[in-house]
This record gives C-alpha cells, sequence and structure tokens, in this order.
C-alpha cells in the first residue's frame, strides 16, 4: 500500500450535483478540500450532468421564485402563472409512492430543506430558469405550470455542474478527474475513516470523508440481484460510472443498508439507444432518449395490450414508474402511439433526428408495418380505444381534466383522445434506469450510520447513497433536490468534524 502524499480536511469521492454542494457546504466552513472523481474530465458529473436540470422544491408563490432567477425581468414571468407549492403538497407527493409507509425522516427533511436549499444555491451564485417548455401549456395568452415543478437549472443538468464547479473552484476547492477510489483508509487505533486509497496505491489522508459516488445503477450484476433478472436489460440513462462503489467501502465499515433496495427510478427510453447517456451530444439533445408524451397517446407491449393507465396522473409523477413498468414487459419493449392532433405538445425529444419511430396514414398501415408485435391485438386494441374516448369532458392538459376511456382494462383516467387524425407515428421503447433508491443510513450531519445506530467517523454520505429518500416511486425532480439537501448536509458535517 501506498504511502500518503498529501493530506486534506475534507475528501469528497464524485464529482455530481451532490458532491458539489459537499464540496460547496465544506469550502463556506473553511474546510480544506480535495475531490477525486473516477471519470476522466469530459465525462465528470455523474448522474447530474445527465438531467434536465429540474428541481422540485416547497415555494408559495413568485415571490419566493425571484431571487433565484438567472433573469427575473423576464417578460414572460408577467404572464405566467406558477401557482404555489406548498410543503403540504410535497409531503402529499411523496408520501403517495411511499407503499403505505408514514413519511421518513429523510424525506421530511427533503421537504423542509427544499427551499432554503435552493436559497442556499441562489446565494452561492447558482442560478435557474422557469421549464417554459416542458412544464407549462399556453392557456389563454398565460403560461400554465403544471405538476408542481416549475425550475430547473440555466444550462439543464449541464448547466447545473459547471455552475456548482465553478462556486466550488472559486471558493478553492480542489478536483482531480481519472481517480478511482479503491478503499477507505482507517485508522489502526479506532476505526476512523482517516483518508482514502485510489487505484494504483496513492493514499490521501484526510480527516473525514464524504461519498457522493452515486447508486449501483450502472452495475449489471447488482442491478440483477437487487431488481431482478429483467434488469440485466434495462439502458443506464447516466453515467457508466456509478457502479456501487460508494456502497461497498461503506458496507466494508459496518454500515448499514437502508431503504428499498428492490426499487429504483426508471423511465421509458427509446428502444434504439446506446447502453449508457450519451455526452457527445450536445445537452439540449442528451435527454432526447426519454419518451414520456406516453399520457397523450396509447402505449402498447408486444402482445397488443395496454397495460399501463397512461393518464393515471401528470407523467411527473408516473414516468420513474412506468420505465419499470416497460421492462417487465415481454422482450422488455413496448410502442407508444400518437396522432398528429397531438404533434405539436409532444416534447422535443420526439422531433430529435435520430429518434425512433414509424410513420403511416392509417392506422392499419402503421400496425401492419411494426415488426416484433402482435399486429392483430394491437390493431384491435387502438380500435378499442378510440371507441371508448368520452368526448363528453374537454381534453385540457393544464390540469387532470378527467377525460378518460371508460371500460377499458387498465382504466384511462385523464387527456383521452381518439387516435384518428394523420399520419399516425409509433415509437418504440425499452425501460431506462436512472437512479436506485437503496442506499445508506445518514444522521443529520449527514455522517454514516451503522445498524445499532452509532456512526463510522469520520465517514459521511450525499445523494444517491443516502437511502430512505424514496421507495415505490419519485416526483420529478425530487432527485436533484435530494442531491443538494444531503449534499449540503454532509459538506457541513465533514467539515465540523474535521475542524
Amino acid at each position: 500500500m501506498g504511502s500518503p502524499l498529501e493530506h486534506v480536511d475534507v475528501v469528497i469521492v464524485g464529482s455530481g450535483s451532490a458532491a458539489l454542494c459537499a464540496g460547496i457546504a465544506a469550502r463556506a466552513a473553511g474546510a480544506e478540500t480535495l475531490m477525486v472523481e473516477a471519470a476522466p474530465w469530459e465525462m465528470a458529473g455523474g448522474n447530474s450532468r445527465y438531467t434536465a436540470g429540474a428541481m422540485r422544491f416547497a415555494y408559495d408563490d413568485v415571490d419566493d421564485l425571484r431571487p433565484l432567477l438567472a433573469n427575473p425581468d423576464d417578460p414572460r414571468i408577467a404572464t405566467a402563472d406558477f401557482g404555489s407549492y406548498t410543503t403540504d403538497q410535497f409531503s402529499i407527493d411523496l408520501h403517495g409512492f411511499n407503499e403505505g409507509r408514514d413519511l421518513s425522516v429523510e424525506q421530511r427533511a427533503l421537504i423542509d430543506e427544499s427551499l432554503p436549499t435552493m436559497q442556499w444555491l441562489a446565494e452561492m451564485g447558482v442560478r435557474f430558469e422557469p421549464i417554459w417548455e416542458r412544464q407549462s401549456f399556453v392557456q389563454d395568452g398565460r403560461h400554465v405550470f403544471w405538476g408542481g415543478l416549475t425550475l430547473a437549472a440555466a444550462g439543464e443538468g449541464p448547466g447545473l455542474v459547471d455552475a456548482e464547479l465553478a462556486v466550488y473552484e472559486e471558493l478553492g476547492g480542489r478536483i482531480r478527474y481519472l481517480s478511482p477510489v479503491v478503499d477507505l483508509v482507517v485508522a489502526d487505533d479506532d476505526g476512523r475513516v482517516v483518508g482514502v486509497e485510489l487505484a494504483g496505491g496513492e493514499r490521501i489522508s484526510a480527516s473525514s470523508v464524504v461519498l457522493a459516488c452515486g447508486g449501483f445503477e450502472a452495475n449489471r450484476d447488482l442491478r440483477v440481484e437487487h431488481l431482478g433478472d429483467e434488469w440485466a436489460h434495462a439502458k443506464v440513462r447516466g453515467t457508466p460510472y456509478n457502479i456501487g462503489t460508494g456502497l461497498r467501502l461503506a458496507w466494508a465499515q459496518g454500515a448499514a443498508r437502508h431503504g428499498v433496495y428492490e426499487n429504483c427510478h426508471a423511465t421509458p427510453m427509446d428502444r434504439d439507444m446506446a447502453d449508457f447517456g450519451n455526452l457527445d451530444l450536445p445537452h439540449l439533445e442528451r435527454k432526447h432518449y426519454r419518451k414520456i408524451c406516453y399520457f397523450l397517446g396509447v402505449m402498447v407491449n408486444a402482445d397488443g395490450d395496454r397495460f399501463v393507465d397512461e393518464g393515471a396522473n401528470f407523467r411527473n409523477y408516473t414516468y420513474a414508474q412506468f420505465g419499470r413498468a416497460v421492462l417487465e414487459q415481454p422482450g422488455h419493449v413496448a410502442w407508444q402511439f400518437f396522432d398528429a392532433k397531438v404533434a405539436d405538445l409532444l416534447y422535443g425529444e420526439y422531433r430529435f433526428h435520430d429518434a425512433s419511430f414509424i410513420e403511416a396514414d392509417t392506422l392499419e398501415a402503421l400496425v401492419a408495418s411494426i415488426d416484433g408485435i402482435d399486429q392483430a391485438a394491437t390493431l384491435a386494441t387502438l380500435v378499442e380505444f378510440n371507441a371508448a374516448v368520452d368526448d363528453s369532458v374537454p381534453f385540457d392538459p393544464t390540469v387532470l381534466d378527467g377525460r378518460g376511456a371508460p371500460g377499458l382494462n387498465p382504466p384511462r383516467s385523464n387527456w383521452a383522445q381518439r387516435l384518428d387524425t394523420p399520419p399516425f407515428r409509433a415509437y418504440p421503447v425499452t425501460g431506462g434506469i436512472t437512479f436506485t433508491y437503496g442506499g445508506l443510513r445518514v444522521d443529520e450531519a449527514g455522517a454514516v450510520q451503522r445498524g445499532d445506530g452509532s456512526v463510522v467517523d469520520g465517514l459521511f454520505a450525499c445523494g444517491e447513497l443516502v437511502g430512505g429518500v424514496f421507495f415505490g416511486g419519485y416526483p420529478g425532480g425530487s432527485g436533484l433536490t435530494s442531491g443538494a439537501v444531503f449534499g449540503r448536509r454532509a459538506g457541513a458535517g465533514a467539515a465540523a468534524f474535521a475542524s
């Protein structure tokens, strides 16, 4: 084993938003910090760089939003209806995914600290912008926001990472790339974590270590072990570097497993995407592999059957579950059908140059051109859907409009419209995993805990490594907010321990 070459107060493992928030908080507290990232510079930033940068947080009205904005003078703001998203509504939304569980300690922290953490980031120089395209519809000349999600980082996920990295480095924080951690250094006398060992044997001495290197979504074997055999076939939406390293290192120190290891955030994705996210694309195109406008059409599996209520709720509240639902279908695929009536409402991901789809002027011709699907059953399903649509209820994508298709199984609750306007399109999708829910238990300072409630001295964790935040699902935008909340906690806690 190599000898220590340097000593710092806090070593942070990882370089995504949670890691950067930890670094900013630690530097703001006066700690000397070094961030070590396994990826090269061009692939750094963890899963955060692959996101659309949306952050869910509680707010009362537009006055809570203005101080967070990169451009508070945008003329559209005067004609926008942002509504409110109270802590009570955030609580209801999270609880709705808990599968009967009460709100966890971690969820209450996420809710209560969401706005203060956004305000802290803005004060540090990280600014946000309204999600005009994906979270609002123009109605009577006003931008009406829906689903409780209103702001994203300027420049989306890459913009968030770049802005946080700039703040971290301006505060004097350092970062090293191509520096994968393979082990923790532990004091012989009392078991304190006192540094990290890098690949090649180099050791960095530290007074505390923050693990912020993601879950195990990019580790095929761990996916199969904890999520099930079908997850061997999942596309990975983000970085190939989240392979469970932080979990392995913490478990070796007696850390408790916490949360739901058998569940994860997953999303319907273009069937023909690469196995991992593609950072070579411009950031505005990087999210194009997602296909999450199923609520405007009909989604059918290879047997020709619908398998979810596409309009059960706003897509913010369903897409993380529907990715899993698609992956569990025969062949791990499904097809999303749309007609021309909704073409202008489909997100840009459906119009990118390499989006996979088939187009025809009739439903019969469209279905007949799809390989690998029960064509007769599929056409029958689409005809049955068309016949069931309740035209007496107006279509309104800004609310849960109640425009259903009675008598179907599964039911269709909202936004049902007949497929009757050519041209028609079918988009093949599969399941793409975003992040895993199982993680570690941490205390209020972000310190990693053992099963008996004691802490592993000198070891802290944040980001995807914090268990107990999500259980059966996820309201969109909560993940990045969770990373910021627990990253800030862990950085401050690690700095306090180091001092």
